[in-house]
């Protein structure tokens, strides 16, 4: 079967090994005799292309034994991307899937393609890699039309070999015609990285109609490892000579060292301090509970500042008074202001959500090694790429000097602390002259981690007298979600940069709701406002699985259902009035008939007894992906428990590569959608926050998974897949809200819908 590899060794050392000699294929014009007779010899001086986007090389590469090696320059944080990866270049090669083995997130195997971001891995990345296969398939049946003298047009290919349509005799091999050589061409490379990156040849992908491997499934070889931990995470790196570190923080934020007393760590072995003004501060000793013991034994006198932050419970008022820093309004159309004057009814509603936090299964680890002027980092981040370039910035390293290697994490949604992590070890490995594995703490990776953002959201909307809306305005107030960028390629994103007075550059942006919802007069915007604190704070804002969505949909949704109350409609026939892309439609209507939803205007009449059934509906588009949900809860009167009993999720992210696996990941994101809508929220006092942990950040747990998951895919296999990963997440919070109202009558809108929250709702109404 295809697999997934982070290498450990040389990507020359790859190519030449026992049985598995490589070619790596390049791109070009067509290849004759000359060309092959060419690539022999590139061989026998055993010359190679470098690591470059432009060079086909930097792809995939065909080994002497005729099994295809992928370089892919983005990683799989759980999804099982990489099988979904090795069917696209499988097909387009026309090889067996069992033959493709896809290497990921090595900087010194792949180029930067952007890392795990924004359900782009197929998106982009897949379909960089399907472009590469595409156009090495192209060159590899010129030259074996030169060879068997028969045109191009007239050639099949069936697992690598490739044959004349009328003669099966005349046929040859990838492995016979460049196994384990190189070609040394060159792609159109549109001179980007990460995310955009794009470079391709000549040749154009596969007709659906000829697929053999797309919308198929396929074993993850990933699932059994994980199972048995026998994969190797990032917290089992180590090297000769390792020491370990641990960072020590704050208890006021904002506060610095004003003195550090060595002496109150020399008892324990290899204890060592590295305090770098004005605020970098942590240890390092011979073991992992020398390093905990020596933070934890260390006297540090610290300066006195303000208090950082306001009381928890005026975290939403002061988000309403806060200056605004920046404010766009996305959508405008019509003139609002006359919509809502001569508005027969108008409705209106705020929304709240709390800052939330990545609180990852395992806070995270990094290892750095520092050779003279070169290091490499291990890191369990979703970019390793970027987190390289701020490695070396960080060392005041050549960015070619510093390699980046992936290894497994224990899960990463967006930015969290491992990227803080990596450049953290990096600034002690290089003060104590030794390797460093550094690992935070339970406590320090949920308090510290970037957040995502809090905000408050208004939202209104104008009604005629004939029950049309006729005015619609939607503004989002909060903290940035790019106070510190997802990339960690800059030292001003992270912790050690911060701590160590580099100048900040925080990026000032919110969202919008993504929908096809259509009014005469319409204005949906955004307002930032300025952290509590802008410099090392645990309130940082950064992106969370999917950036905004959930609070976005959370509001635009209940909103949409109190306007359908407001004006005698049911829900989705609302919605289906008011949404006008085909593709929105087609997706509404598959959820609504897979859950099998009854038309009814108002909350569910039966609320007797202490066990209240409701049902909401919510959906949302995103990067091109549209998602629909129908949630069923359960609402216990007396505990305040929300229960969400069963989802049916419709789901269109057009070609879909691997079916099992895109219901998977359909799951997942359900589930934490569901902790996030009835759990999630950091909170804190005046000096710090005070979620440090599973019982101060409650996550969901196995009693609270929902009964049922069923979902709709819809296939669009002529259109490109446009991503799975964050999609589904985004209506979630949205839709067990709207079930919430169903059940009980009573609109909540402070997310989460804990039960404390539940229970004192229901009290007051």
């Amino acid at each position: 079967m295809g697999k997934h590899e982070r290498i450990n060794i040389a990507r020359r050392n790859l190519l030449k090994g026992a049985g598995a000699g490589a070619l790596v294929v390049t791109i070009g014009g067509a290849v004759g005799l000359d060309f092959v007779r060419a690539t022999g010899k590139a061989l026998a001086q055993g010359t190679k292309p470098p690591l470059h986007p432009e060079q086909l090389d930097s792809y995939l590469a065909i080994g002497a034994d005729g099994r295809v090696s992928v370089f892919f320059g983005k990683m799989d944080m759980g999804h099982g991307l990489h099988t979904a990866v090795a069917q696209m270049v499988g097909e387009e090669l026309d090889v067996a899937f069992k033959d493709v083995t896809v290497y990921m997130g090595d900087t010194r195997t792949s180029v930067n393609q952007g890392g795990a971001s924004g359900s782009t891995g197929l998106q982009l990345g897949g379909v960089q890699m399907r472009m590469a296969a595409a156009e090495a398939r192209r060159v590899l049946v010129e030259a074996a039309a030169t060879k068997l003298g028969v045109p191009a047009g007239d050639l099949v290919i069936t697992d690598g070999v490739i044959s004349a349509k009328a003669d099966a005799s005349k046929k040859t091999s990838y492995k016979e015609l460049i196994g384990g050589k190189y070609f040394n061409h060159k792609l159109e490379w549109n001179k980007q990285w990460g995310n955009p990156l794009k470079a391709v040849g000549k040749a154009q992908p596969k007709s659906s109609k000829d697929y053999k491997l797309i919308g198929k499934d396929f074993p993850r070889d990933d699932i059994a490892p994980k199972v048995f931990s026998t994969e190797k995470h990032i917290q089992d790196q180590k090297v000769p000579g390792m020491v370990h570190g641990r960072m020590i923080r704050p208890k006021v934020v904002g506060s610095v060292p004003v003195k550090v007393d060595d002496a109150s760590i020399k008892h324990i072995a290899g204890a060592q301090v590295v305090f770098k003004p004005p605020s970098f501060l942590g240890v390092v000793a011979n073991t992992e509970w020398g390093a905990i013991k020596a933070a934890d034994a260390l006297k540090v006198v610290w300066s006195e500042v303000p208090k950082p932050f306001p009381n928890y419970g005026d975290l939403y008022s002061h988000i309403r008074k806060a200056p605004v820093l920046k404010a766009e309004t996305e959508k405008k159309n019509g003139e609002i202001a006359k919509a809502f004057e001569g508005a027969a009814k108008v409705v209106s509603a705020e929304y709240e959500w709390p800052f939330q936090s990545h609180a990852s299964m395992a806070p995270a680890t990094a290892v750095v090694e520092i050779k003279g002027n070169k290091a490499t980092l291990w890191t369990g981040g979703q970019k390793p790429h970027f987190a390289r370039d701020g490695v070396a910035k960080i060392l005041g390293f050549k960015q070619e000097d510093v390699d980046g290697i992936w290894l497994i994490g224990a899960g990463c949604y967006g930015r969290n602390d491992a990227g803080d992590c990596a450049q953290d070890c990096a600034v002690l490995a290089q003060a104590v002259g030794k390797p460093v594995r550094l690992q935070y703490s339970r406590a320090e990776g949920t308090q510290w981690d970037p957040k995502g953002p809090a905000s408050v959201i208004r939202a209104r909307a104008a009604i005629d007298a004939n029950n049309n809306v006729v005015g619609f305005e939607f503004i989002a107030k909060g903290f940035s979600r790019l106070e510190v960028s997802s990339n960690e390629s800059q030292t001003h994103d992270c912790l050690a940069g911060h701590n160590l007075g580099h100048p900040l550059k925080p990026t000032l942006a919110f969202n919008v709701p993504a929908n096809s919802y259509a009014f005469p007069n319409m204005a949906v915007g955004w307002e930032v406002i300025a952290p509590f604190v802008d410099r090392a704070s645990p309130l940082r804002g950064a992106h969370l699985r999917d950036p905004n969505g959930p609070e976005l949909q959370f509001a635009g949704e209940s909103f949409i259902d109190e306007v359908a109350l407001a004006i005698g409609m049911d829900p989705i026939e609302f919605r289906l009035k008011t949404a006008k892309h085909p593709r929105d439609l087609a997706v509404i209507k598959a959820a609504m008939e897979k859950s099998g939803w009854k038309p009814r205007v108002g909350p569910n009449k039966d609320q007797s007894g202490d066990i209240l059934k409701g049902r909401g509906f919510a959906y949302a588009q995103r990067n091109g992906s549209r998602v629909a949900v129908v949630a069923e809860v359960e609402v216990n009167r007396k505990t305040g428990r929300v229960w969400g009993r069963k989802f049916t999720v419709a789901h269109d992210c057009g070609q879909i590569i691997a079916p099992r696996d895109l219901r998977e990941c359909i799951e997942g994101n359900i589930v934490q959608g569901l902790s996030r809508a009835t759990l999630e929220e950091v909170k804190f006092d005046n000096n710090n926050v005070t979620s440090v942990d599973w019982n101060t950040y409650p996550i969901i747990d196995i009693m609270d998974m929902p009964e049922s998951i069923e979902s709709v895919l819809l296939d669009y296999p002529d259109q490109p897949p446009t991503g799975a990963g964050e999609p589904s997440i985004r209506p979630v919070a949205g839709a067990v809200a709207n079930a919430v109202f169903d059940a009980t009558g009573v609109r909540i809108r402070r997310a989460p819908c804990t039960p404390e929250r539940v229970r004192q709702a229901l009290s007051s109404a």
